[in-house]
């Protein structure tokens, strides 16, 4: 630290420079990322909210009013009346809690102990974090030929310690939706909690259905659904840090609450204490602003480039991995590797796609800063690597 201060017009001319240096999603190539630039309105909320702390409710009332109000909706759109839950930094922290929730609940209710969670190898790494932090056993399920989540290799992982199942509505790598109605049924069945992670698809696939896509069931109207993840700044365009954990009853969120005496509210259930209530607010303000017609659209155009994406990849000769569910793309060229092609690509254009693993492959997500113009330059450029 300087011992005086310096002049905020040398400050700022600094950090200018800096941030020179950060690529801008309005350049069109950053292709690998699930996230995109904030909507404008939202920008605009999120600065009067700045000094907002959700951690400790009864100082910003108005603020905590407007989470519950966005918890009502999101919960409404997810099929269920009566939500519970948070807006949090993202999809990681959501996936914290609700294993959180699931532990917690299978130790007072259960008296499990040494509890085991069971996922897909397909699911975040965000979980491998939650079962470290908690003391967890991940028992992995097996893949389908579809890379899909295998639902006889769930029923037979099950054990007297499972405390939790999850299943992917938009899986990180391809953007495809596991058998959640079947897990659900496989879930209540057995009593136990069943987690959908839905960071990516929560924002997309009820809009989409909005606009005559056929999906199959994957939030609350499913019995067995205890919790779903849902990250409004993916496709919902909300300032980071926001994402989104949907509780179907209010026990989840007791079973992990903390006393908090010193604070206006005497107990507290999310991961972190100080909250920004800045990005719940932008979130609330775009739901509105939107509307389910306003998203629909956007999600409808994010669904048609991807299916030109998709057809103009096998028209100049390269290998799509699977049918694309939601708005990913994975690729392979016939004969080159894929991490060579993604260095090949930054090097002659500044592409910045990223590389799957599960199958190994060139990964593109199509957001809002992808324009059908970039994705032609694009295209052009893959086809002096074929």
């Amino acid at each position: 630290m300087n011992d005086l201060p310096i002049d905020k017009d040398e400050i700022l001319k600094e950090l200018d420079l800096i941030k020179e240096k950060d690529l801008k999603y309005s350049g069109g190539r950053i292709l690998g990322s699930m996230c995109t630039e904030a909507h404008p309105f939202g920008k605009e909320v999120y600065i009067k909210f700045l000094d907002s702390n959700l951690g400790d409710p009864g100082l910003f009332k108005g603020t905590k009013s407007i989470e519950d109000k966005t918890i009502k909706i999101i919960g409404k759109l997810l099929n269920l009346d009566n939500a519970y839950g948070n807006i949090v930094t993202g999809g990681t922290e959501a996936n914290i809690m609700a294993i959180r929730a699931a532990r917690n609940h299978a130790r007072k209710y259960k008296n499990i102990e040494n509890g085991e969670i069971i996922l897909p190898r397909s699911a975040h790494f965000s979980f491998k974090k939650a079962a470290d932090m908690m003391n967890l056993k991940i028992v992995e399920a097996e893949l389908d030929e579809n890379y899909k989540i295998n639902v006889e290799s769930v029923k037979n992982k099950i054990s007297p310690n499972t405390v939790a199942i999850v299943a992917i509505a938009g899986t990180t790598e391809l953007g495809l939706i596991d058998p959640i109605e079947e897990i659900s049924k496989i879930a209540h069945d057995n009593n136990i909690y069943f987690h959908v992670d839905a960071a990516f698809g929560g924002f997309s696939i009820p809009f989409l259905r909005n606009c005559g896509y056929d999906f199959p069931e994957f939030d609350f109207k499913l019995p067995g659904v205890s919790s779903i993840t849902v990250d409004p700044h993916k496709m919902g365009l909300a300032p980071i840090p926001a994402g989104g954990i949907i509780f179907r009853e209010k026990e989840y969120l007791n079973v992990m609450a903390v006393d908090s005496p010193y604070l206006t509210v005497k107990t507290q259930s999310t991961v972190v204490g100080t909250r920004i209530g800045a990005s719940t607010v932008a979130t609330y303000a775009l739901l509105k602003y939107f509307g389910r017609s306003g998203y629909s659209k956007l999600a409808k155009n994010l669904m048609e480039n991807t299916c030109f994406l998709k057809d103009s990849l096998e028209k100049i000769g390269y290998d799509v991995i699977v049918e694309p569910e939601l708005n990913i793309v994975a690729f392979n060229h016939p004969e080159k590797n894929p991490q060579l092609m993604a260095d090949e690509l930054e090097k002659i254009n500044g592409w910045k796609v990223s590389v799957a693993n599960c199958p190994n492959a060139i990964r593109i997500v199509l957001m809002n800063h992808v324009t059908k113009t970039h994705l032609k330059e694009f295209l052009s450029d893959l086809k002096k690597l074929y």
